[in-house]
């Protein structure tokens, strides 16, 4: 089987689990600057540059992932959130993204490997491409509207270094994730359609929107049902939710998607929300008993978490969905289905 027949079957059969951050993990190591940085000889601070991780410590991440693995995750993301030239530009480290894309990447697949090996429970590789830190929606100047910061091509050819790195390392899929403006994740799918295209096979998409307001839109202005519309062409093998207001804000989002997406469904939410410190209270118990619900009313496919959550979360989202049925993917009705910023059908 391919990897995403093989993810769809085990979709069948049970929930699947996906891990939790590896940010607040990695700072939880309470690494020093010189730990960061490593010997790659980078003069900036390279203090909270969690992506670089993979390269100058990578046992650190090996013990993040295996601790995810011993949760119950079946899915597990790399480490590369910020692993692209815009965001690693911020450290001066644009020159070392295709190495810390193939090492982060290599890490989870040796572990994973490791892992079935020793119990055999099939699980999978995702390799993780953020939104990076700029919009080509949006302008940053408020006084020129038409003002971009970078192309859509610059954005494309961007993303395309980084899924082929991720390809290399090992990846079974490409999980483009906290979309918050839609036109970029376009970008992401134009650079994996290329890839696959010059690689002569399926490179498998998963994409997951983040919202930034209760109506349900993410930044550039998609609602949940337009956003769907707009990348359904891609063929992703996942679409969900993640990051947000956590489970309990996100249920009628999920709900919605749930009912419309011919394919699987992945939601990972944050712990709730931060408080004035921005940290994250809610306890792995709550949130567990929250996305239960979700899987209680059949419209998931695959759990995990977001920002705030922790081994433990994940932990108790595994035991809180043991031996519920998975969601069942709908068949779409026929008609013509086109968005802007809301949906719109036309009636078959």
């Amino acid at each position: 089987m391919s990897a995403r027949e093989l993810l769809r079957s085990e979709a069948k059969r049970r929930i699947l689990i996906k891990d939790g951050p590896y940010g607040t993990a990695i700072q939880n190591a309470k690494l020093a600057a010189e730990q960061y940085a490593g010997d790659t000889g980078l003069a900036d601070d390279q203090k909270g540059n969690n992506d670089l991780v993979n390269l100058t410590r990578p046992a650190v991440i090996r013990e993040i992932c295996d601790d995810y693995i011993e949760a119950g995750a079946s899915l597990l993301a790399t480490n590369t959130f910020n692993a692209n030239r815009i965001s690693q530009a911020d450290y001066g480290a644009e020159g070392f993204v295709r190495e810390m894309n193939i090492a982060a990447a290599r890490i989870i697949r040796e572990a994973i490997d490791e892992a079935t090996a020793r119990d055999g429970v099939v699980r999978f590789v995702a390799g993780a491409m953020g939104p990076t830190n700029k919009t080509l929606s949006l302008s940053p100047n408020v006084e020129d509207p038409g003002f971009r910061e970078v192309t859509f091509d610059e954005v494309k050819d961007v993303y395309r270094e980084q899924a082929g790195a991720l390809v290399e390392g090992g990846v079974d899929f490409i999980l483009v994730e906290t979309v918050f403006d839609t036109l970029n994740c376009k970008a992401a799918i134009m650079a994996v359609r290329e890839l696959a295209e010059d690689l002569g096979r399926d490179v498998p998409l998963m994409i997951s929107l983040t919202l930034t307001d209760l109506s349900g839109r993410n930044l550039s202005g998609h609602t949940v049902e337009a956003f769907w519309h707009t990348v359904r062409h891609a063929d992703p093998v996942t679409i969900g939710l993640n990051c947000s207001f956590g489970a309990d804000q996100l249920r009628p989002h999920v709900q919605l998607l749930s009912g419309i997406a011919d394919t699987l469904l992945m939601a990972y939410p944050n712990a709730g929300l931060p408080n004035e410190l921005g940290e994250y209270d809610e306890a792995p118990e709550t949130t567990a008993s929250l996305v239960k619900q979700w899987a209680e009313a059949g419209q998931v496919n695959i759990l995990g978490g977001c920002c705030g959550n922790t081994p433990g979360h994940v932990a108790a989202m595994a035991r809180a969905v043991s031996g519920m049925a998975p969601r069942i993917v709908p068949e779409p009705s026929t008609g013509m289905r086109l968005a802007g910023l809301e949906p719109f059908t036309i009636a078959a």
